[in-house]
């Protein structure tokens, strides 16, 4: 399992006890793969003789028990599944990929991992085997900007599970999944005793036990269920502090306060003004995303330079991008004609997950009234008469979008603005991710 060496050593060096539980995973995790007899090229190579097929089944014990308990985890409430990293799905990268470490696989008989315990245990190939997944690595991350393009875009889907391919509830998914497992450690069983002529007979009777056992966690996860946007919602929490300067000399006072989501809402701590909004441009601590969520109609008429329309009715197919693309210091502003359609979308952006979120106060009507002032571009523009909710409040004679000068304004003009600042950057951990690898 890949560990960002940074945020190793932000949680070690905030409890030093961590070196320790990394320590036992780690051993834990050598010692099940030699207990397992991954270390043995013979015993992972005669896999594709449908010999010995140990490795298929633990390593497939090993996913769906996870999945098992992690989505029950989930179903309960425990844990928030949008937190948790899941690898962006490269289709045909991976594909490829697949094809070049399975031929490695069938000609020296380990996957990186199982090289590594083998090669702890003083094994020659093992090692040999090791020293040529450095060589491999090294060779790519060569010839990489090659093919860079192609590697990083073609059949790029980002963060994709399988509820949402088949388009199934996850209690389905996971279910079908563990009788799918089920059939093939079956399978894998007879394929063992016509090939490898091995005794059935003398099996333990206890892997028929955890069988059962595990189909029976995953009619429960079925019945658990997941918990719906709303329900995600209303268990939201969100930390904000508060720093009241002190006489010259004195340290401030910093207060921290627990607000639920819609006390957000309430207390107006997530809209930021026209002024700190078109600051965050600028801010070198920040990198502010502009979504519009206005219908494109409307994008087409104005929209702030930089601005990406998302139309309400398509935010929640863009989350698994906004959770895994941008970088942690990313602050996501919505905005709307007014603040209607903005506000529902920061609700499904939260309750999906998705940090650093804001709405623009007054959406791009407000905007417009700040900076167009004095946009001699918009002279041809007109006040609409009695708008309706989240309604643009101008007549434009045309579509220019983003060709308005109040657009992009100077940030030289703009420089003194004053505004009371409503972000505060919260950062992601780190990616991790996982894998035989």
């Amino acid at each position: 399992m890949n560990f960002p060496l940074s945020q190793f050593i932000a949680v070690s060096a905030s409890n030093p006890w961590t070196y320790l539980v990394f320590g036992l995973i780690g051993f834990a995790f050598g010692f099940t793969l030699e207990m397992s007899g991954f270390g043995d090229s013979r015993k992972l190579a005669a896999q594709f003789y449908f010999k010995e097929l140990t490795v298929l089944k633990v390593m497939f014990t090993a996913i769906v028990t996870t999945m098992v308990l992690l989505l029950g985890a989930v179903g309960l409430g425990i844990l928030n599944f949008n937190q948790v990293w899941v690898n962006p799905t490269y289709l045909w990268s991976g594909i490829v990929g697949g094809l070049i470490m399975g031929i490695g696989f069938i000609i020296g008989g380990f996957c990186p991992t199982t090289s590594l315990a083998s090669a702890s245990t003083g094994k020659i190939d093992g090692m040999f085997f090791m020293l040529g997944g450095f060589f491999g690595a090294a060779l790519f991350a060569e010839t990489e900007p090659l093919f860079t393009h192609w590697y990083n875009n073609a059949g790029y889907y980002g963060r994709v599970t399988l509820d949402q391919v088949f388009h199934l509830p996850v209690g389905v998914v996971v279910l079908l999944v563990v009788l799918m497992a089920l059939f093939m450690f079956w399978g894998a069983e007879q394929l063992e005793r016509i090939f490898g002529k091995k005794d059935l007979s003398k099996e333990p009777k206890l892997r028929i036990a955890g069988a059962g056992m595990l189909l029976a966690l995953a009619l429960a996860v079925v019945f658990i269920g997941s918990p719906s946007l709303e329900e995600r919602y209303q268990k939201l929490t969100f930390t904000r502090t508060e720093t009241i300067p002190q006489l010259e000399g004195q340290p401030p006072i910093v207060n921290t306060y627990t607000y639920t989501a819609d006390e957000m809402l309430a207390n107006r701590l997530v809209f930021v003004s026209p002024a700190e909004a078109f600051k965050a441009k600028y801010n070198q601590a920040m990198n502010p995303v502009y979504l519009d969520v206005r219908s494109e109609a409307d994008y087409n008429l104005y929209h702030i330079e930089g601005a990406v329309n998302v139309p309400f009715e398509r935010i929640g197919e863009v989350v698994p991008v906004l959770l895994t693309e941008p970088p942690a210091n990313t602050v996501f502003i919505l905005m709307s004609n007014d603040e209607s359609a903005a506000v529902q979308a920061w609700k499904v952006l939260v309750a999906s997950s998705v940090p650093n979120v804001y709405i623009l106060e007054g959406g791009v009507n407000n905007w417009i009234a700040f900076f167009g002032k004095e946009d001699e571009t918009l002279k041809d523009v007109r006040p609409a008469p009695n708008p309706g909710p989240d309604h643009l409040a101008y007549l434009f004679p045309a579509a220019l979008g983003n060709r308005y000068e109040s657009c992009d304004p100077s940030p030289i003009k703009y420089e003194e603005l004053e505004f009371e600042a409503k972000i505060q950057l919260q950062l992601k951990r780190d990616k991790s991710g996982g894998g035989c690898g």
